[in-house]
């Protein structure tokens, strides 16, 4: 018997929605029916590739009854008052990072989702990954003893990449804080548990050609006793792959690349608007950089090597857990072991289980674990890292929220690699 599909519609089909397009064809069970952008040549694409109905607002998308849930992957000051719109619309909705701009946005969208009855998933953090759930499933089981500390290091060109103005601006949810940093916050919380008891924070602002920071450090430290510390260094010299000895030069740029952008960048030469309409829907390099970045590099083809979130180290009382080329290893009092989490060919690992856990929720009644309160106890941390570099005070946190109690167990993939996985000592 055929499964039964969501219609679902992505609202902002930019760079963020492009890189989910991968996961979107990939489930049979969601139907991609709908979507909505203010760019009319996106609009047009999308139509075309999708044979699906292109609308220039989320308010036309939300008079269509065939939408059930939208993604949204708009600029992030829009996130909250869509997300409210469209759950007040009888829509189910899937938020990008970061979830809100404010506590007070936060604290709406939560309201909203309880008002109406319906799904509100804080999404697209690496949090979501097999990798990071396995890790927890070690820490859960006691195997190894306490969590104690989580160490997570990332060097990345994010800095380096097309932005248009709205990114440039911190007032509008701009720069490596608000736009990375929830994906290495949201993991460390789930692998500490969630507790986040406060937090300490700089950030680095040293580029003279991009207004927004491209670096950042923080240590969290957790109801439970444990500690993390954070890294993000984003402006494309080292290379965080290279952390590994099957690791390479290249994210989104290789070296000879990288340099090529930066020199137009400091002499003011780089069309930044071509850049960025090149990795859109339909652009030259779409297929390029998004099945590369979203779909091969974790599944049996290329080994995963360390970009965002970066490469992690999470040390127990009893061992350590690290990422390994196709999963998990862990170093114990018998040595160290393997644990192959490779899914099947084809999955993009790092974007498919956001639409699952929707799917599973609003069609079968399973577990929420990702909700709006969640997604806010990120955002939080998130807040306190840039109000922590401008004050040079420790911030205690007051919105945290534990892990769900069943995350363990939940199967967020039909065959699930986390239950899956192979040991290979």
């Amino acid at each position: 018997m055929a499964k039964k599909t969501l219609g679902v519609a992505m609202v902002g089909i930019g760079v963020g929605g492009t890189e989910m397009l991968p996961a979107f064809e990939q489930m049979e069970e969601i139907d991609l029916i709908a979507g909505a952008d203010t760019n009319p040549l996106t609009r047009e694409r999308f139509q075309a590739r999708y044979e699906a109905t292109a609308y220039s607002t989320l308010e036309e998308l939300c008079e269509d009854p065939n939408v059930e849930a939208v993604w949204i992957s708009t600029p992030n000051r829009f996130h909250a008052p869509m997300a409210i719109y469209a759950l007040e619309h009888g829509k189910h909705v899937v938020v990008e990072k970061p979830m809100a701009l404010s506590l007070e946005e936060a604290q709406a969208m939560c309201d909203a989702a309880k008002r109406t009855g319906n799904v509100l998933i804080a999404g697209h953090t690496r949090s979501f990954i097999p990798p990071f759930r396995k890790m927890y499933s070690i820490i859960n089981s006691g195997q190894l003893g306490a969590v104690k500390s989580i160490n997570f290091m990332a060097y990345t060109d994010w800095l380096l990449r097309p932005r248009v103005s709205e990114e440039l601006d911190l007032n509008q949810g701009g720069g490596l804080v608000y736009r990375q940093g929830p994906h290495q916050i949201d993991t460390v919380r789930l692998l500490g548990g969630g507790m986040v008891k406060n937090v300490r924070g700089v950030v680095g602002q040293w580029m003279p050609e991009r207004s927004i920071p491209g670096y950042y450090s923080a240590i969290f430290e957790f109801e439970n006793g444990a500690f993390s510390t954070i890294v993000h260094n984003a402006h494309g010299y080292f290379m965080g792959a290279q952390m590994v000895p099957w690791g390479h030069d290249r994210q989104r740029y290789d070296e000879a690349e990288r340099v090529l952008v930066r020199n137009g960048m400091m002499s003011g030469t780089r069309d930044e608007e071509s850049d960025k309409q090149a990795i859109r829907i339909g652009g030259e390099r779409e297929v390029e950089i998004f099945k590369r970045e979203g779909q091969n590099r974790e599944i049996g083809g290329e080994p995963w090597v360390p970009a965002e979130p970066g490469f992690v180290v999470v040390s127990c009382e009893r061992g350590d857990i690290t990422r390994s080329a196709y999963g998990v290893t862990i170093y114990d009092n018998n040595g160290h072991h393997t644990i192959d989490l490779k899914p099947p060919a084809g999955w993009a690992m790092n974007r498919r289980a956001e639409l699952k856990e929707l799917y599973e929720a609003v069609v079968n009644g399973a577990p929420v674990y990702h909700t709006a309160e969640w997604g806010m106890a990120t955002l939080e941390a998130t807040l306190a890292v840039i109000e922590s570099a401008k004050t040079g005070k420790l911030i205690d946190l007051k919105h945290q929220i534990p892990v769900h109690s069943e995350y363990s167990n939940a199967k967020i993939f039909d065959e699930d690699p986390v239950d899956a996985g192979v040991r290979i000592d």
